[in-house]
């Protein structure tokens, strides 16, 4: 009873407040059960639940559990414990870990919602603790984090714009009321896309993604990877739950986007993050291709993502936290002397690549399997064009695949390989060993047993039925990506070192917000400024008319042409004035009081 009656966001922040009072230890302590129950609770709740209640004086449902909400559930608490050992290993105090679970309770709070205004409310709470996470951390985090807010303010923005839209439409705010499945219309669903495609880190509003996620304290980083973009996957599907062809397409571009930028990095953290970028592409593509099973694929590659992402956040995380370097050129040949990281990032990698075996090739191999020749709503052009048609974005996502090959050889090639060790650091203390072997072994098994996977999964009955993991095509299919990417690295190893200089479009974009946004603060001053010193000369003119308005009456009234004012000498009441006008202007005078008089009468 208590799990129904309790939404899983409710003890997570009520941790978030204890970690921020208590002392380290015990506050990390119980955000590390507040999670870990969390993940436990969502496995045993029952299929159905939910919590109507008035939002606001709207309508709406604040706990909903169905099979997709339930598995965000699992892992977003399952890794959420493993991130709070890790920070406490990691030397994150109480209040950084407290902003942490924040994030985590207000992630919780909006998959679990049954309806958008709910949604967006948790929406925009994940929004400004995610921020506050950022900030902690002080130094160069702070202007990131600016920068972070104002991509997520805006996205924000026109998400909650899409769900009054929707609203004004079907007159409701629930998931699928009056039978319609998405959103209504043609404006609610473009504003969704894009609200909801800068969470996601589309082509053009990603550059929040590798600007600030590499600035925080590592531990920060390994929640950040995990929340923002996969609570965006998932309202994503909520907005498109039959797909869209141009967001399966945005899918595919992303994964080669992304993948090709982090080729360009050498900053650790800089690469990771643009291949959440590239990974979440693969989620994309299946939402975007919208049969069950790409639909199955895309959260299962959730669920797998958060896994090995985490992993190799936390395994990259115990590099700089050891040698306090962040550039891979400037280590090499760690793994002789970190031998527990160096396993946890081969983990990791493994799994990202989609080495048969562990759980990146089984949820990955379901997307790119759908996209393969099988689904006529995403196919443009002629079927048989070459490189495209029915095959484009299939190719998309494999160039995608070997690109991830090529960057994280390069990355473990640099760290762990290159070179003789130049430094002696420490291994990974315990606390940190034991949530990355923990992570990676469960990256591991979800490989060798798929069925665990699919057991979690929606639609876990078509999944069985219809997907086959370990096929001769799969493995051959992974072991050639493997390939490819082992000899595109060594063969372009030299070229890729010097293109380091390439820009992304964020290098030209942050230029424009700093500017624009000092010229646009200035603007609004400096209007300000001088409307106050207009109304403070009208206001200064009235008071001295007001002081003597005989003497401004006159000096008006002789500046008009065809009037003569002079004063009483003698006789009249005092402070008066004789008006003499010319014939014509007096016919003018009557002629224009009539017009007026007349353009009352006929308005009224």
């Amino acid at each position: 009873m208590v799990l129904e009656s309790v939404p899983p966001f409710v003890p997570v922040l009520v941790a978030a407040a204890v970690a921020a009072i208590a002392p380290r230890t015990v506050g990390h302590a119980v955000g590390f059960l507040a999670t870990a129950g969390v993940a436990v609770a969502s496995l045993l709740v029952p299929s159905g639940t939910h919590i109507p209640m008035r939002l606001f004086g709207f309508e709406t449902v604040l706990f909903a559990v169905d099979d997709f909400s339930r598995m965000m559930g699992v892992i977003f608490g399952l890794i959420g414990a493993a991130a709070v050992l890790y920070a406490h290993a990691s030397e994150a105090d109480g209040r950084m870990t407290a902003a942490a679970l924040g994030y985590v309770g207000t992630s919780l709070g909006a998959v679990f919602a049954g309806d958008w205004l709910t949604l967006v409310f948790f929406w925009e709470l994940m929004a400004v603790t995610s921020t506050l996470l950022v900030w902690h951390y002080g130094g160069a985090a702070v202007r990131t984090g600016f920068r972070y807010a104002l991509a997520h303010g805006i996205g924000g923005s026109l998400v909650l714009g899409g769900v009054v839209w929707q609203y004004a439409a079907e007159g409701s705010f629930l998931f699928g009321a009056n039978g319609t499945a998405g959103m209504a219309g043609p404006v609610a669903p473009a504003l969704m896309a894009v609200g909801i495609g800068v969470n996601v880190g589309f082509i053009g509003l990603h550059t929040w993604l590798p600007d600030t996620y590499p600035s925080p304290h590592v531990a920060a980083s390994v929640f950040l990877c995990v929340y923002t973009t996969k609570t965006g996957v998932y309202a994503m599907f909520r907005a498109f739950p039959e797909g869209h062809l141009w967001i399966a397409y945005m899918g595919g571009a992303m994964a080669v986007f992304g993948a090709s930028m982090a080729l360009l990095q050498e900053d650790m953290r800089r690469l990771l993050s643009y291949h959440i970028i590239s990974q979440v592409g693969y989620m994309i593509a299946g939402v975007g291709i919208g049969t069950t099973l790409a639909t199955a694929g895309a959260f299962g590659h959730v669920f797998n993502h958060i896994l090995y992402k985490a992993l190799l956040f936390m395994s990259i995380g115990v590099v700089i936290y050891r040698t306090g370097v962040e550039d891979i050129t400037e280590v090499g040949g760690l793994w002789r002397v970190m031998p527990v990281t160096f396993v946890s990032y081969l983990l990791g990698a493994a799994a990202i690549s989609g080495v048969p075996g562990f759980n990146g090739f089984v949820s990955k191999g379901i997307v790119i399997a759908e996209a393969h020749k099988s689904v006529e709503n995403v196919v443009i052009g002629s079927k048989s064009m070459p490189l495209g048609g029915e095959d484009l974005l299939w190719w998309l996502l494999i160039v995608g695949g070997v690109g991830t090959f090529m960057s994280f050889i390069k990355l473990g090639y640099y760290v762990f390989f290159h070179g003789p060790a130049t430094i002696d650091p420490d291994d990974a203390r315990v606390g940190q060993a034991v949530p990355m072997l923990a992570v990676g072994g469960l990256c591991l098994a979800l490989g060798l047993l798929p069925g665990t996977l699919f057991g979690i999964l929606p639609d876990t009955a078509t999944v069985l039925e219809k997907y086959a993991t370990y096929t001769v095509p799969h493995v051959l299919e992974a072991v050639a990506l493997g390939t490819a990417g082992f000899v595109g690295f060594f063969a372009l190893k030299t070229p890729l070192s010097k293109a380091t200089w390439i820009p992304d479009v964020g290098r030209v974009l942050n230029l424009l917000v700093f500017y624009g946004g000092r010229a646009l603060v200035v603007g609004v001053t400096e209007t300000w400024a001088a409307v106050d010193r207009v109304a403070v000369a009208v206001a200064g003119g009235a008071m001295r008319v007001g002081a003597d308005p005989q003497r401004y009456a006159y000096r008006a009234a002789d500046r008009l042409p065809g009037v003569k004012a002079e004063t009483r000498a003698n006789g009249g009441r005092p402070g008066t004035l004789d008006l003499r006008v010319s014939m014509g202007t007096s016919v003018f005078l009557v002629v224009a009081a009539l017009t007026a008089a007349l353009a009352v009468l006929l308005l009224v």
